[in-house]
């Protein structure tokens, strides 16, 4: 057992370490907005560049997912060396001009470039708000403030949405002209600087991670930190446990991530798998194919907008009730009642679609109370990941590494969650060509393997401090128990 299991350190609650936690999540609000934005473009932008071939036109929608990756994997091993906060204005940074180049872009080929620079910077930021967030949080609010990055994430989705639609109607539809001689999808792209100005802006305003100032050896900046946002009492014996916890002399790269599972250490490994599971369920089908499974169901097209707009809603709720309960209930039993519901929901998905008839266009159609059932499971579903996977896969990843290793482990499991994302999103319309049944029985089947995942590999970090994670002092699955056991992390 670690020391710092054997004598906490004491601290109080300071409502300054809520603000620079919503200043960090505000990388997620990007990574939402980014996600979403492109959806009221995608039509225009297949008729403005007079793309007719399907797989060019997923990967010009799903292209900033691959710079999401690369960013994702890079963002680690940069800030160890530059810093958590110049991280986080570098990303704004990438996201502002993507933004701006992406609305001017006169060629697909550029348009596709300045997408993926626009991922870099989502990727990095995915990154480094949960790493942040969990170095700053006094362990007893961890989750709930960690759950701030998943909220800003759906809200970035709902705002987008938002956006979208109200630009839309201002020109007329999204190909028509609406300021200064541009089509109102380029307008589209061009409001994404909004929320990326606001999060360089805030970026400059935030301390440094206190665990980096640590590695860094500034133990001046370190206590400040310490004491005057996470609220620690006794701030030295903190800055020991720390200390024990990294080695100063090492620099952090993806050589510390080796071990004796399969080339990598079992908690990477977890990580990684859990980013993967994350996605794999098939959330973002729902986000991103919506309104045409409502439209299947018989909404004509105004209303199945509405029904994403109220999807979107229901999942910014939800996401709140995880943030109320994180600290409360803990990790392991809300992703476990969550893989268990997602697996019902997503199981009645593929029966409901079964059933389901072939219009004269060829889409499939649900009819009687087959279209109903379809709806309440596909909102069902929303409600059990957002209440569970969405927020708790990103507290855990903020806080479940050692300390040596967190912000590189965290950004390989983020990259693995962004290729996964990558690869749902675009093989979804051939899973639909194969059938609706098919595609949705494939995400059951990934939520119901993701309870016995849980259930058998996922420790519960619930209150414990981060220093517990250590490189000889980890916290991990054994014999189906959590247990802290040394050398568990080699």
């Amino acid at each position: 057992m670690s020391n710092a299991s054997e004598k906490p350190t004491v601290s109080r609650f300071n409502a300054r370490v809520v603000l620079i936690s919503v200043g960090a999540a505000l990388g997620g609000f990007l990574f939402g907005f980014d996600t979403s934005v492109i959806n009221g473009a995608v039509e225009s932008i297949n008729k403005h560049y007079d793309i007719t071939n399907t797989g060019l036109q997923g990967f010009a929608v799903s292209s900033a997912l691959l710079g999401c990756a690369v960013g994702a994997w890079f963002a680690g091993s940069i800030a160890n060396r530059l810093g958590r906060i110049p991280v986080m204005v570098i990303a704004a940074f990438l996201f502002l001009a993507s933004s701006i180049l992406t609305g001017l872009a006169p060629n697909l080929p550029l348009f596709i470039l300045w997408r993926v620079v626009g991922g870099l910077g989502v990727g990095a930021a995915s990154v480094i708000a949960p790493a942040y967030i969990a170095e700053v949080s006094p362990a007893r609010v961890r989750g709930r403030l960690g759950s701030l990055q998943q909220l800003a994430i759906v809200l970035g989705i709902f705002v987008a949405l938002l956006s979208d639609n109200l630009l839309a109607n201002t020109a007329g539809s999204a190909s028509d002209t609406l300021w200064w001689g541009l089509e109102a999808w380029r307008w589209m792209f061009f409001v994404t600087a909004i929320p990326a100005l606001v999060y360089g802006l805030a970026a400059l305003g935030l301390p440094e991670s206190p665990r980096y100032l640590v590695r860094r050896g500034d133990y001046d900046k370190a206590s400040r930190v310490l004491h005057d946002f996470s609220g620690e009492l006794d701030v030295n014996l903190k800055i020991q446990e720390i200390e024990k916890t990294i080695d100063k002399e090492k620099r952090e790269s993806l050589r510390d991530l080796r071990g004796n599972r399969l080339g990598l250490k079992p908690v990477v490994w977890v990580g990684i798998l859990l980013s993967v599971f994350q996605q794999f369920v098939g959330i973002n089908v729902i986000f991103y194919y919506s309104s045409s499974l409502w439209q299947s169901v018989g909404f004509d097209e105004s209303d199945a907008l509405l029904e994403s707009v109220i999807t979107s809603v229901t999942n910014i709720v939800v996401t709140i009730v995880a943030i109320l309960l994180v600290d409360k209930v803990g990790r392991r039993p809300m992703l476990l009642v969550g893989s268990a519901g997602m697996g019902v929901t997503l199981t009645t998905m593929a029966i409901a679609f079964s059933q389901a008839t072939t219009n004269s266009s060829g889409d499939p159609t649900l009819e009687g109370a087959w279209g109903t059932i379809a709806l309440v499971a596909a909102n069902g579903f929303v409600v059990f990941f957002g209440a569970t996977w969405g927020p708790l896969v990103w507290v855990l990843l903020g806080e479940m590494f050692p300390n040596a290793i967190r912000a590189t482990a965290l950004a390989v499991a983020a990259a693995a969650q962004w290729l996964a994302n990558f690869f749902i999103s675009t093989t979804f319309p051939k899973f639909a060509d194969i059938g609706l049944t098919f595609a949705y029985g494939f995400y059951a089947f990934f939520a119901i393997l993701s309870f016995f995942f849980v259930f058998w590999q996922v420790p519960e970090t619930k209150g414990r401090e981060l220093e517990d994670m250590s490189d000889d002092a980890a916290v991990v699955r054994r014999g189906g128990k959590t247990e802290v056991v040394k050398g568990a992390a080699a």
